[in-house]
């Protein structure tokens, strides 16, 4: 690639961000995501990769960051003062996750582990007896990994606060790059925190009775939230063709299908990128990018429509 070529996709790309999801866990979402992320960084391009599954973050373990920065994240829970509390129970009333119950004016319960911030306790106490104090609920590592910036975000063990940690991983995201997210797997709560937002989303799916399943669960939450997709089908080979044909049924893209392949495994098994050791495997990265790319073209015509 020339480097006037290189300098016009990098500007091109500036600001994209790109979440690569799964229904189910165990496609391939986070070797995806890594080696992408380190093969845009190895053409020159600014990239950033987030992990964004903070309840096991595991793409540390292919990137190999330098960590060299650490941020504790906490959230607001209520504090009661006794002394001023009337014992109303509104805010148990209004509390939808029981994480704050009344019993009378001497004895009020709080269960910061089920509160989820919301404010609305502290806000409607007419005695004005509830205050706030901070919770850690995890943290964020900074690194660079080569020529890809690093950023993770850890939850704390037993804390439930995930959508609210990988809200403020998100905060971190660079204007002068393109942001690669490892979403967590699934449909639930923390996904929809983690592709909010985003410019295109890749489900990583596999060609399996189980991966079609779970790739219609997230075709599903990805139409509902008017996102732009793509499917990735790894390990195409083991099992039918029903994923092609759900997806050429749903008019949907394949951006690229990663055969089944014993040394890939190999180095997934030993925490090694698959794009620094198998030459074959740059070929269908580039075919992803190269879809990529196209896609922000796309999108950059029809807004400008």
């Amino acid at each position: 690639m020339s480097k006037s070529i290189l300098a016009w996709t990098s500007k091109m790309l500036n600001g994209s961000i790109i979440a690569v999801a799964s229904g189910k866990g165990g496609t391939g979402k986070t070797t995806i995501a890594a080696n992408l992320a380190q093969y845009v960084g190895g053409l020159g391009m600014k990239v950033q990769y987030l992990d964004c599954d903070v309840e096991e973050p595991n793409g540390h373990i292919f990137l190999k960051p330098h960590i060299n920065r650490r941020q504790e994240v906490t959230v607001n829970v209520p504090q009661v003062n006794l002394e001023r509390c009337t014992g109303c129970g509104q805010c148990g009333e209004i509390c939808q996750y029981s994480a704050i119950i009344c019993l009378n004016e001497d004895n009020v319960l709080t269960f910061e582990q089920l509160c989820h911030s919301c404010g609305g306790c502290w806000r409607i106490c007419p005695a004005d007896a509830l205050t706030t104090k901070p919770l850690g609920i995890g943290h964020i590592e900074f690194g660079k990994a080569g020529d890809v910036d690093f950023v993770h975000g850890k939850l704390n063990i037993g804390h439930v606060r995930t959508p609210a940690l990988i809200k403020e991983v998100k905060k971190h995201i660079k204007e002068d790059c393109l942001a690669i997210i490892d979403v967590p797997p699934g449909t639930s709560c923390p996904v929809v925190e983690a592709v909010k937002g985003v410019d295109f989303v890749l489900l990583v799916t596999e060609p399996t009775p189980f991966g079609l399943n779970d790739l219609k669960l997230a075709v599903e939450l990805v139409r509902e939230m008017n996102l732009r997709f793509a499917v990735v089908i790894n390990r195409y080979g083991i099992g039918n063709d029903q994923v092609e044909k759900y997806c050429t049924a749903e008019n949907i893209d394949i951006a690229v299908k990663l055969p089944d392949n014993r040394r890939i495994a190999e180095l997934y098994s030993s925490g090694l990128m698959i794009v620094d050791v198998l030459c074959e495997c740059k070929r269908w990265f580039s075919e992803l990018y190269g879809y990529i790319k196209s896609t922000r073209v796309k999108i950059d015509e029809e807004r400008r429509l």
